[in-house]
């Protein structure tokens, strides 16, 4: 199976001086397509930061970041952009949909700005909604819909068009646990489906979804559990959580 996304040894140090503060130290980790990956740790560990530098939003301060083999640094700002547009799928902890857009239209901005035609772009968008189980609510502004939903419509976002790796911090910190298990579904299936996906979650009954954990403390990559042994397992790995 080939790889994904490949993080080597990546340091994000933010400052300089006496005020320097490192956030990831020397992180390395490999996602293979078809593979969900969950990052777990306490609190200002560099969970967060790990992710936004695996989709490009942020640059590391040394090491490496392989795309589907291409090193990011070496695209331009914009190529970036472009990429994240088209191949990258992002689920935000404040999910960033736009209050003045349908939910349809939330879901078919990225592919309208990456020059696919509206009506093309509105038909992709409907068939994520209807994967997400929430075609019905295409037409409802993002401020009127629960929670629940606006989640979805965020997932819905992440996953349309042909997207390669999708990146979720917290997909379901704002959820119950029956809405929460309905995301991780969704964010499984897309793996299913031969997505890399990457989440951050505090939950290790959520986490139990992945194929590997990765736990993080103090910006360092501590442990690795492969072939998740299920949530009470996880929670004595890594006390925590």
């Amino acid at each position: 199976m080939s790889t994904t996304l490949e993080l080597c040894d990546v340091t994000r140090t933010f400052g300089s001086g006496s005020t320097a503060f490192t956030a990831l130290s020397e992180a390395s980790i490999a996602v293979d397509a078809g593979e969900l990956v969950a990052i777990m740790g306490p609190s200002g560990s560099g969970k967060s930061t790990l992710l936004t530098i695996a989709g490009g939003l942020d640059v590391p301060s040394s090491g490496s970041v392989l795309f589907e083999g291409s090193d990011l640094a070496s695209l331009t700002r914009d190529e970036r952009s472009k990429l994240r547009r088209s191949s990258i799928g992002y689920v935000f902890q404040e999910l960033n949909l736009l209050s003045s857009l349908t939910a349809a239209e939330n879901v078919a901005m990225p592919l309208e700005l990456d020059g696919l035609r509206a009506k093309q772009a509105r038909r992709v968008a409907m068939a994520a909604l209807e994967q997400v189980g929430i075609a019905d609510k295409a037409g409802s502004f993002a401020d009127d819909l629960s929670g629940g939903e606006r989640q979805r419509v965020a997932i819905a976002r992440a996953v349309v068009g042909e997207r390669s790796l999708l990146l979720a911090d917290e997909p379901t910190g704002a959820l119950d646990s029956v809405n929460g298990e309905d995301v991780m579904r969704i964010v499984r299936s897309a793996c299913d489906s031969g997505t890399a996906g990457v989440i951050v979650t505090h939950d290790a009954q959520l986490a139990a979804w992945a194929d590997r954990v990765v736990f993080i403390r103090d910006g360092v990559i501590t442990d690795t559990t492969q072939q998740m042994p299920g949530p009470e397992s996880l929670i004595i790995a890594d006390g925590a959580t």
